[in-house]
């Protein structure tokens, strides 16, 4: 061994003496990044290698890589102009000490294969770099046109290893697509990747639409539109794009939201001066009412065993949160807050928050407290931050934010309230709602 080499094993020794297995602590505030290097793909400049774009897949599935894990706010993308070591298979073990020489703590090692029938497969290897070992490999294969949602699938893999907590970026988003002069807004259902990506329309503008929500299975939506000035809620099949009213009520039906189990549908029903919510069976569609009285019980969200339900209503003369058994019996107030009123409450997939929309001092915010109602805390604030909705790990919230004179946008933030971010889209946007994660 060289000097120089020798010197440098040396101090990367004293630098990093003994440590535990790798691991993000997602919880704690004021976090640092982890350092990660994602090297080029082995095998992504092969002469010939189809191209996409100009480019290969190997080149565009790291730049998604590597995307995905930055927007995070938990891993710091090492510079690949500052790499040491150039990797040439998938079997050859780093020299960690030039990994270690530029701080990297992790290190993401992949190979890309073209295979015949269209496909790809991905090889990687995920490496902790001070402690020296593997902690992660695995092999992914699907078609060329599948190559943005293998990325995702890694950076969901690399993401779930170092965190503890499953991942969110191979998820979809559907929200509503706003376009034109504030007075005569068209709003679209439209659907994207939760990096905005992929995006498509799924309604023509004609009607009025509000308040998607996906189906858990990922098979359907349900949302609110506007039919000739009747609101009614509709369910749509997206593989088909076909839809059907949900219930021909005489009145106002809304705010739909689906059973953990997709079997059953909650939607507020308006008729004769009040609001109450219902809940129907969608396999022989017969209705039950849950709510009753004069007072606006609406924006109903199931916990995650489909046993109880929050909402808010205004029967005890203020817009507040209340949570109840799925049968409508044992309502509670749990919304006990410094002034303000609450609305929009969604359960967290993993059961342990409510996220909700706050009303006070006026300004909007998005916050989340137990179902309980203890441990309230106010994440963003604004002239309008509303609708919040979880990643599917119960890490993430997605909203809509518009400042004063500004477009109506979408973000998203840590439940730390830390690393607030943009999400790009065609137009302006509102009622975001996150998929569950999608299978490759």
């Amino acid at each position: 061994m060289k000097i120089k080499s020798f010197i440098a094993f040396m101090m990367m020794l004293i630098a990093f003496p003994a440590y535990a297995e790798l691991e993000i602590n997602v919880s704690g505030a004021n976090r640092n990044p982890l350092p990660i290097a994602i090297p080029e793909m082995i095998g992504a400049n092969s002469n010939i290698f189809t191209k996409l774009a100009g480019r290969d897949y190997g080149g565009k599935i790291r730049e998604v890589v590597s995307a995905d894990l930055d927007r995070s706010g938990l891993f710091k993308i090492i510079p690949s102009g500052s790499y040491i070591e150039k990797l040439k298979s998938i079997d050859q073990r780093p020299q960690f000490v030039d990994w270690q020489a530029i701080k990297s703590q992790a290190l993401l090692q992949s190979k890309i294969t073209e295979l015949p029938g269209e496909k790809l497969q991905v090889d990687f290897r995920l490496w902790d770099v001070v402690a020296e070992k593997q902690l992660l490999g695995k092999s992914f294969t699907s078609t060329k046109e599948n190559w943005r949602r293998i990325a995702h699938v890694i950076a969901d893999a690399v993401y779930e290893r170092l965190t503890g907590d499953k991942g969110y970026f191979n998820t979809r988003v559907v929200y509503v697509s706003e376009s034109g002069p504030a007075t005569r807004k068209i709003k679209r259902l439209a659907m994207m990747d939760q990096d905005g990506e992929n995006h498509k329309f799924l309604t023509d503008g004609r009607n009025l639409v509000l308040t998607p929500r996906f189906s858990p299975n990922m098979q359907k939506i349900t949302y609110l539109e506007y039919v000739g000035n009747n609101p009614r809620v509709y369910m749509m099949d997206l593989n088909t794009n076909r839809r059907q009213v949900l219930g021909n009520f005489p009145g106002m039906t809304f705010a739909p939201v689906w059973s953990p189990d997709s079997s059953k549908v909650l939607m507020s029903y308006a008729h004769n001066g009040s609001t109450n919510i219902y809940e129907m069976n969608l396999n022989n569609r017969s209705i039950k009412q849950l709510t009753h009285g004069s007072a606006i019980s609406t924006s109903p969200s199931y916990s995650p065993d489909g046993s109880k339900i929050v909402f808010n209503s205004d029967r005890g003369g203020n817009q507040q949160l209340y949570i109840m058994d799925a049968d409508g019996s044992n309502v509670e107030r749990i919304s006990f807050g410094s002034g303000g009123r609450y609305a929009t409450p969604v359960w967290s997939p993993r059961g342990d928050y409510i996220a909700f929309t706050k009303m006070a001092g006026g300004n909007f915010y998005v916050g989340v407290m137990a179902p309980d109602g203890s441990g309230e805390r106010l994440l963003a604030q604004g002239f309008l931050v509303e609708g919040p909705t979880w990643s599917p790990n119960g890490r993430v919230l997605m909203y809509f934010r518009q400042d004063r004179g500004s477009p109506v946008r979408l973000y998203t933030i840590d439940l730390t309230g830390d690393n607030e971010r943009r999400i790009i889209t065609p137009s302006e946007a509102s009622d975001p709602a996150w998929s569950p994660l999608l299978p490759l």
